[in-house]
């Protein structure tokens, strides 16, 4: 591949000749390839990503389209660089919080988090751009686990949210450099142009949800690109603009991550001289760890007077709440005997603690420490999801969702007859193909498995099994390759 010339330059002062040169072969080789695993389905003994507990390395890619425990929400495929948010959540995350992650879609970063947050607490996943965002929506869904928010919105949509979020992570669009050896496109589209509009975009988004964060609360940024303008320089001015504070994070020399490229000692001639400039940042260059390019820096918002005071407030919502049981126009096309049979599919030891609702046709399960929130949210943004789609009324029936298959968390063990299928059923199945099933398999709806991990629900009418897998998120090719490669 051929560097673009500017960026050769810059970096090469950026880095010196030999750690530059180094960088250079690294960008020419095959990427390595990373997954992490969802501890709530699966175990495997691969090479481990050190800074991720559930990150792994594997010696060769995957055809993970046609893998269905890619399917079944068993793994998410994740650069491992990007992995290191972790530490962020593991070292100053430590009870339960409301968090943001503004830049979501594809969900790696969301997935990642959810599985580290502490227990009670509430994620909120965002992206822009729609179609995005419904792919962000259906990723946390396989992922299972029921505390979660998804979101349509720019990050202006935010602003009437005041000292909403404990957490936000703002992995923002970058020039990414640290993406060129896998993607060639990111090599075409780089210029420094693109640096400059970059930059300047990443400035508006986090002015425009600073406002959201909560005083105290704690401020991820990240990129996946090396230059100083788009990185330290930004962390930086986030300190001259908002008063915050860097924090720093326990790393292990091995892991070999360079630190802040702008502050070099008083001595050295690239020293820009300034002690606030000596934030703590953390770099993965290719050429030193086994990962993609990626930069990230945490900070946290001061503690003002003004700002005492929470903005959030539940009243509203209540109030709300309280105008939707006055008004009762409509009469509910859900019956009590509907949600007797949802609330009976659902796990009883964790019942108490979720909130049963009805919207439409459909009834869906929400954390109960948290519907204030969402219902604050609701006034303010597009939802795309929240909490768990347990099932929707058609006709006299009610049909469980797709999200209870996938929610181990909430799914009550044992209440489906479940059948575990081949390899090749599976696939027929994520085609959204007609399944058969053996003539022991009962009348109804059954839970189907592939090596004994929830792939989704079919109803059994006896000649045939209706298929209940999403349309939308069947696999599209009717051919299968001549080599498969599985977890």
């Amino acid at each position: 591949m051929d560097l673009p010339a500017s960026f050769t330059v810059y970096t090469r002062s950026l880095l010196g000749d030999e750690e530059y040169d180094k960088l250079a072969v690294a960008i020419q080789q095959e990427p390595p390839v990373s997954i992490r695993l969802n501890k709530l389905r699966v175990d495997s003994p691969l090479l481990p990503v050190p800074w991720a507990s559930d990150g792994f390395y594997l010696d060769e890619r995957l055809t993970f389209t046609f893998d269905p425990l890619f399917h079944a929400g068993g793994y998410y495929v994740q650069e491992a660089s990007s992995m290191f948010v972790e530490q962020v959540l593991r070292q100053y995350v430590t009870e339960p919080v409301v968090m943001l992650d503004l830049c979501a879609a594809p969900g790696g970063k969301s997935t990642h988090a959810r599985s580290v947050l502490p227990e009670g607490s509430l994620l909120v996943a965002n992206e822009v751009i729609r179609n995005r965002s419904q792919v962000l929506a259906e990723n946390l869904t396989k992922w299972g686990h029921p505390d979660v928010v998804v979101t349509n919105n720019a990050p202006a949509d935010f602003s009437s949210l005041l000292s909403f979020f404990d957490v936000i992570l703002t992995d923002v669009p970058c020039s990414g450099e640290g993406m060129f050896r896998k993607d060639p496109v990111a090599v075409e589209e780089w210029s420094p142009e693109n640096v400059e509009i970059c930059w300047q975009r990443q400035r508006r988004i986090i002015a425009d949800i600073w406002p959201s964060l909560k005083p105290g609360g704690i401020l991820i940024y990240s990129t996946c690109t090396y230059n100083t303008k788009e990185d330290e320089e930004n962390v930086h001015w986030i300190q001259q603009e908002f008063g915050a504070e860097p924090l720093a994070l326990e790393i292990r020399e091995d892991w070999n991550i360079t630190g802040n490229l702008l502050y070099k000692g008083a001595d050295d001639s690239k020293a820009v001289g300034n002690s606030e400039q000596k934030a703590p940042v953390y770099h993965f260059f290719p050429h030193k760890t086994k990962g993609e390019g990626f930069f990230l820096a945490v900070l946290r918002k001061p503690e003002t007077e003004e700002d005492t005071m929470p903005a959030f407030s539940s009243s509203k919502s209540k109030a709300a709440k309280r105008k939707d049981k006055k008004g009762g126009a409509t009469p509910s096309l859900v019956s009590k005997e509907h949600l007797n049979i949802a609330k009976n599919w659902l796990n009883e030891e964790k019942l108490p603690g979720y909130i049963v609702s009805v919207e439409g046709t459909k009834i869906q399960v929400f954390p109960q420490q948290y519907v204030d929130e969402l219902a604050a949210m609701k006034q303010s943004l597009k939802i795309v999801s929240a909490g768990v789609g347990i099932g929707e009324v058609k006709g006299k029936d009610l049909i469980p969702g797709h999200a209870l298959a996938m929610s181990s968390v909430l799914l009550r063990q044992g209440v489906f007859a479940t059948e575990d299928i081949t390899y090749e059923q599976a696939i027929a199945y994520l085609r959204k193909e007609a399944i058969a099933l053996p003539a022991t398999a009962p009348r109804g709806y059954i839970l189907l498995t592939y090596r004994n991990i929830p792939l989704g629900f079919v109803k059994n009418i006896g000649k045939r099994a209706n298929n209940l897998y999403p349309q939308e998120w069947r696999i599209r090719s009717g051919y299968l390759p001549d080599e498969i490669k599985t977890l």
